[in-house]
């Protein structure tokens, strides 16, 4: 599947989550969705993975709301690295 597939596949995704999730386990896996999909282009930020590793611990101690709240906040760091992509190839293909 081409990149620009996948990012419309996870962005379509995203929005029909509505960002409510039932459960930490659910939150998290959306947000190692967004930090994958950013890895694959290179630009996976710095924090996203401690993010989602400080989730599944809280997650495992039974702080689920503390952990949705992570996990969500990992997830926009994701989706933002992906908007910086798009930006920066946005940008890079007009000026060449």
């Amino acid at each position: 599947m081409k990149l620009t597939s996948k990012l419309i596949t996870f962005s379509f995704a995203l929005i029909m989550s509505g960002y409510s999730y039932a459960s930490a386990d659910s939150a998290i896996a959306s947000a190692e969705k967004a930090q994958q999909a950013a890895a694959e282009v290179g630009y996976e930020w710095r924090d996203t993975g401690l993010m989602i590793k400080e989730a599944k611990k809280l997650a495992a101690s039974g702080k689920n709301e503390e952990a949705i709240k992570l996990a969500k906040r990992a997830e926009e760091e994701g989706l933002d690295a992906l908007n910086q992509y798009r930006t920066e190839m946005s940008r890079y293909s007009k000026s060449h």
